[in-house]
């Protein structure tokens, strides 16, 4: 026994243990970073801020640059350059595909009527409380999400943040496969459908 009243075993024993709970919390460590490395090890990641932080300007450049496809979420959508971004992808031939969140087919003037009446593909996810999402997918490869609504008040008045991710297919591919998951529940929109509900609300 030693001098302070533990038996030698015992000590031996609890610095096993210790021991034993260092390696696993390292290795806990290291199997962790290993997963995040294999998602973001070759990614560019861009980070900019709302108010008037240049935000719109850096989505609207990000379009500019679209050669093939743009996937689209969006909560709320009345940013006119944004809008207009899309519309030039659109006749450059990019191909864009959005899907909104409901409130864009009850307001009177919204995203949904414009991008339909450009003839972009447009729907509208009905099968949640809000469709919150704002995310955009360029051409397989790069992706815009954050807290920023594609709107002027985000851009001009309220708190927001944007990364632009670059270089990083598995958050690509991620990314897509739960667009498509929206997607797939979501209904073709159309301004007869908005027409029609708010008939149905006076």
């Amino acid at each position: 026994m030693n001098k302070q009243g533990f038996p030698q075993h015992s000590r031996t024993i609890l610095f096993a243990l210790v021991t034993l709970l260092v390696c696993a919390i390292l290795f806990g460590a290291i199997i962790t970073q290993g997963e995040a490395t294999d998602t973001f090890s070759s990614a560019k990641v861009s980070v900019h801020f709302s108010p008037k932080g240049g935000v719109t300007e850096t989505v609207v450049n990000e379009i500019g640059e679209a050669k093939s496809q743009i996937l689209v979420q969006a909560y709320s959508f009345t940013s006119a350059p944004i809008a207009k971004a899309l519309l030039d992808a659109a006749k450059r031939g990019v191909k864009i595909h959005a899907v909104l969140d409901q409130s864009n087919e009850t307001d009177k003037y919204s995203a949904a009527t414009f991008l339909y009446n450009a003839g972009i593909e447009t729907q509208i996810d009905d099968q949640h409380a809000i469709a919150h999402n704002k995310i955009m997918i360029i051409d397989n490869a790069t992706i815009i999400t954050g807290s920023f609504n594609f709107t002027k008040a985000a851009e001009e008045r309220n708190a927001e943040n944007l990364l632009v991710i670059k270089d990083s297919p598995d958050l690509v591919k991620q990314y897509t496969e739960n667009f498509n998951v929206h997607a797939m529940h979501s209904h073709t929109y159309t301004p007869g459908e908005v027409s029609a509900k708010n008939n149905k609300k006076r």
